[in-house]
């Protein structure tokens, strides 16, 4: 027999699917939920951590995101558009070096400023994909995929313009800026400083190939 708190949010879900005015902001509680997300990963992340950050109750969640495995993507979504905003710039930059040096300035300004878990999302994500349903597991790796081949389509057009040597492929160049910037991350969730992230990039950009 359902519980009098039950039948509440029951009514609740039920009177919010039928376009009840919100009795809260979506796109407020979906950053709340991107930041437990982002902490706890998604198996590690529960409805009730979910619901108590974002201020509304799992009825409200389904009703206005859908199921867990929805809201998750939302957050990934939100993610992507306001966390690696650097991206789209990067792979802008005129040579492959400059492309090198905003995704690496971009990611070590992201973590280490703001007060935002340490870590990437993605690679947190990417990492712990393995114990995902198929179709998160799907996703997270086609969104890794397609960051992937945009990197090194850039770096194939930098090797067309002579930017990069012959001797060095796009692909394996590509595979080490994303091993770079995964070893960056993960320095940074376990409490690097500062200082000792930024020698990394540093040090990465002095070794570069080419000019």
């Amino acid at each position: 027999m359902e519980s009098e708190a039950d039948l509440i949010e029951t009514a609740e879900a039920a009177g919010a699917a039928r376009g009840r005015p919100r009795q809260f902001c979506a796109d407020t509680a979906l950053a709340a939920a991107l930041q437990v997300f982002w902490k706890r990963g998604y198996e590690g992340a529960s409805m009730a951590e979910l619901t108590d950050a974002m201020g509304i109750t799992k009825p409200s969640l389904y009703a206005c995101f859908g199921n867990k495995e929805a809201l998750f993507r939302k957050a990934l979504d939100l993610y992507e558009r306001d966390k690696l905003a650097y991206v789209q710039t990067a792979l802008e930059a005129p040579t492959a070096k400059a492309v090198a040096e905003r995704f690496l300035h971009g990611a070590l300004a992201l973590q280490s400023g703001g007060d935002d878990p340490r870590g990437c999302m993605g690679v947190i994500s990417a990492v712990a994909c393995v114990n995902f349903a198929d179709s998160i597991r799907e996703d997270v790796m086609a969104r890794r995929a397609s960051s992937d081949r945009a990197i090194v389509e850039r770096f194939h057009r930098a090797k067309a313009e002579g930017d990069i040597p012959d001797s060095v492929a796009p692909e394996a160049l590509s595979s080490y800026l994303s091993a770079v910037m995964q070893g960056l991350s993960v320095q940074a969730a376990s409490g690097a400083p500062k200082e000792q992230l930024e020698q990394l990039v540093e040090t990465t950009l002095s070794l570069w190939p080419g000019t």
